[in-house]
């Protein structure tokens, strides 16, 4: 059950068309009925006046929805969010990203990396990028929903999300990409009519790429180490 509750009242049950309050309190009635409790039943086992649960059922006052989700339990039912066709719609994830205080992003907010097209401008020299950034303003965040769609929640953590580990992912990307288009001697064959183009050199090649050795003029220029048979051209 919800305090949302469908616009169709539920079987048995009297909706005025004139007030929340008073169809709240009649769902309020389903529950003690279900429950089979009595006014000062209900009120004793939520540690609440009896008076109070009689003002609530004829809408004098409301339950705070906690108390309300302790009564439901003791009727064997639950509360829920519906939307508008009655299915029932989920919290948002506690597992989410987090900013660097551990906290959860705002909720009507959409999250993402903090160097996708965020992190710009001359201070991105001095401070440190985020992992999960987010767009204050509205009328960015729309753009972003009408191109992409809109999240259902906010991203899970990965392995890799670091701006490090993504900056890394990007240039083996963009090595391999280079191995595609460019034609290594020796390392031809073919498909049929096609030429398939392959590279066999050793991981170590890649890893003269990003060393933080100073190399020699050759191996900046097409870097492969000297036990390197392919010497394919990636440079």
């Amino acid at each position: 059950m919800t305090d949302d509750a469908p616009a169709e009242p539920a079987s048995g049950i009297d909706v005025p068309a004139d007030g929340m309050p008073l169809r709240l309190g009649s769902l309020r009635r389903r529950i003690r009925r279900t429950a089979d409790l009595s006014q000062r039943d209900l009120a004793g086992a939520l540690g609440i006046a009896a008076s109070m649960v009689a003002q609530v059922e004829t809408g004098a006052r409301d339950l705070p929805a906690t108390v309300l989700a302790r009564a439901a339990t003791l009727a064997g039912l639950r509360l829920g969010l519906l939307d508008a066709s009655g299915r029932e719609v989920g919290g948002m994830t506690p597992d989410a990203v987090r900013d660097r205080r551990g906290r959860l992003f705002p909720a009507h907010l959409d999250v993402r990396h903090g160097d996708e097209g965020w992190w710009h401008g001359d201070e991105r020299y001095s401070r440190t990028p985020p992992w999960y950034t987010f767009d204050r303003g509205r009328p960015l965040r729309d753009g972003f929903r009408q191109a992409t769609g809109t999240p259902a929640d906010h991203q899970l953590p990965r392995p890799g999300d670091s701006p490090d580990d993504r900056a890394r992912a990007r240039r083996l990307a963009a090595v391999a990409r280079q191995r595609e288009r460019r034609a290594p001697r020796g390392t031809e064959r073919r498909w049929g009519a096609l030429l398939v183009l392959t590279c066999r050199c050793p991981a170590a090649c890649d890893g003269l790429l990003f060393s933080d050795e100073e190399l020699s003029a050759g191996r900046r220029a097409v870097p492969h180490v000297d036990d390197c048979r392919c010497r394919c051209d990636i440079a």
